[in-house]
């Protein structure tokens, strides 16, 4: 269940990512593994500041601003 809940979390994020940072999305697949990995950013930038993800608002959050920040990084690179 919590694999489920969390490409659940990661499609979200990704998304939301894809739909703020207009344009740098990778589709459906591209936006669930952006999201993850943005996810786990996400936890070890804010963890490091000391502020945690305790619910699900708060993890789509956190992914969703790992997933922006990891895309700003691809788009940093891929030009």
């Amino acid at each position: 269940m919590n694999i489920l809940l969390g490409l659940l979390i990661g499609g979200i994020a990704g998304w939301l990512a894809g739909l703020i940072r207009r344009g740098e999305g990778f589709g459906i697949l591209g936006n669930i593994v952006v999201g993850l990995f943005g996810g786990l950013l996400g936890s070890l930038l804010f963890g490091l500041i000391g502020i945690e993800d305790t619910n699900f608002i708060g993890s789509i959050i956190v992914s969703t601003i790992g997933a922006i920040v990891l895309l700003a990084i691809i788009n940093f690179f891929k030009k």
